[in-house]
């Protein structure tokens, strides 16, 4: 099994928390024509993180950095999950049990059904786990 391939580069940005750095961000990677596919942010001490999938993370790197933004590449897993009551236990039992700790996550739930992602501390072990369970990731092929 090639585990690499469930494997994202998600961008994470760290900014000063104020007025109008998201539509910066947004700005400029909208003028580089970069797709954000799923974003969250948090707050800590006056700093923000945003951590994004987009379409291309490294054109997405190289222009926010140039404008003088502090970025980050992060090792993610997306995992599809039941879009309904439970869904979210069943991914984090696995993990869990198996002793996998989840750091961060976020997800979006569209037509297509619900989409989980996850930092983890172990991440091929990760992946052995949810797929050996049945459950669905998603290659990253499918963010990048």
């Amino acid at each position: 099994m090639d585990a690499k391939k469930y494997v994202i580069r998600q961008i994470s940005i760290f900014s000063e928390n104020r007025p109008g750095r998201l539509a910066a961000i947004a700005h400029a990677l909208g003028e580089e024509k970069i797709n954000i596919l799923a974003f969250s942010i948090a707050e800590a001490n006056g700093f923000g993180v945003v951590r994004a999938l987009v379409d291309h993370p490294e054109k997405a790197h190289d222009k926010l950095q140039s404008l003088g933004f502090n970025i980050a590449f992060t090792e993610v897993i997306a995992v599809k999950m039941k879009d309904q009551p439970g869904g979210l236990y069943e991914v984090a039992k696995i993990l869990g049990d198996a002793g996998i700790n989840i750091e961060y996550s976020y997800a979006y739930s569209g037509k297509d059904g619900a989409v989980l992602i996850l930092r983890v501390d172990q991440i091929e072990d990760a992946i052995i786990r949810i797929l050996d369970s049945g459950a669905t990731l998603l290659e990253r092929s499918v963010f990048h």
